[in-house]
């Protein structure tokens, strides 16, 4: 049965202090079948706290989401293998927040920032240490397809696939839409990213932007399903086919300035999804 989950990161954010009290005071009014919890860097002194706080919240979480700045310390060329490294003493904890809140998946940005995917051999070398330290935690860890700045995503995806052929994904619909790759997973060439399920998590989100356009995604505001010029009849009509029934996450930015939270878009975001996965096609991709 499919899930579909809501990102704390489309409640929780700067504009309301990343105020994470609010999950409890929103979570009774999102139609949503659960939450992906995003993992920001400024909770580390208080990640205990944290872990303790949500576990008593006795809300289903099935998915966290690391926090981002891990994949730019491998960008900048951090060793995983070195325990005492940034990247891995944070990498540890985002595992053990999630084990003690019950989460059974764990995503990650596996590059980022400027330095992106510049050097990606350090990317390639790092996942198979991170998926053991994963493991350790009784936790599935997928690797999204973040956006680059010198290769695509798909590429990566491919090159992490050959190397590690257990490897899981979660496809986010803007960051293909970025590079123009979001039809490439309907394409017969990949479809092996399905039938050997690597794909197992949906980050579904719209995108206005043009190709690489980066002054349409920094510092701007995630957009909900029909903000943008993603074809969703096609990507459903492709999960339909695909037999697909795992979960999905909206991340669409639902805080204003003042850090008020649309709840209705995000309900309806919710509602989109299961009209998409449901709805009869006349036609097949």
């Amino acid at each position: 049965m499919a899930e579909i989950l809501c990102s704390t990161g489309a409640l929780i954010g700067k504009a309301n202090n990343r105020d994470y009290h609010l999950l409890q005071k929103l979570a009774g009014q999102l139609q949503c079948d659960g939450y992906e919890f995003m993992v920001y860097s400024s909770w580390y002194e208080e990640w205990e706290i944290l872990a303790d706080y949500l576990a008593g919240l006795n809300l289903h979480i099935p998915v966290v989401h690391a926090d981002k700045r891990i994949g730019e310390f491998i960008s900048q060329g951090e060793d995983v293998a070195q325990a005492d490294g940034e990247a891995a003493v944070k990498f540890q904890i985002n595992c053990e927040l999630a084990r003690r809140i019950g989460a059974k998946v764990l995503v990650i940005h596996l590059w980022g920032g400027m330095a992106s995917d510049r050097d990606f051999d350090n990317h390639l070398r790092a996942y198979p240490i991170l998926r053991d330290i994963a493991d350790g935690y009784g936790l599935d860890l997928l690797v999204e397809n973040v956006v680059c700045n010198r290769e695509n995503p798909m590429k990566h995806l491919c090159q992490l696939a050959k190397e590690n052929p257990e490897i899981g994904f979660v496809w986010d619909t803007k960051m293909a839409a970025f590079h123009q790759e979001e039809t490439l997973l309907y394409q017969q060439d990949y479809a092996w990213l399905w039938q050997q399920g690597h794909i197992r998590h949906y980050h579904v989100n719209d995108y206005g932007g043009g190709y690489m356009d980066w002054g349409s995604t920094i510092g701007k505001a995630v957009l909900p399903m029909g903000a943008g010029h993603i074809d969703f009849d096609a990507f459903f009509r492709f999960i339909q086919r695909t037999g697909y029934d795992g979960s999905y996450t909206v991340e669409a930015t639902a805080f204003d300035s003042d850090g008020s939270v649309d709840v209705e878009m995000l309900n309806r975001c919710f509602e989109h999804i299961r009209e998409g996965i449901t709805k009869k096609f006349n036609k097949q991709i």
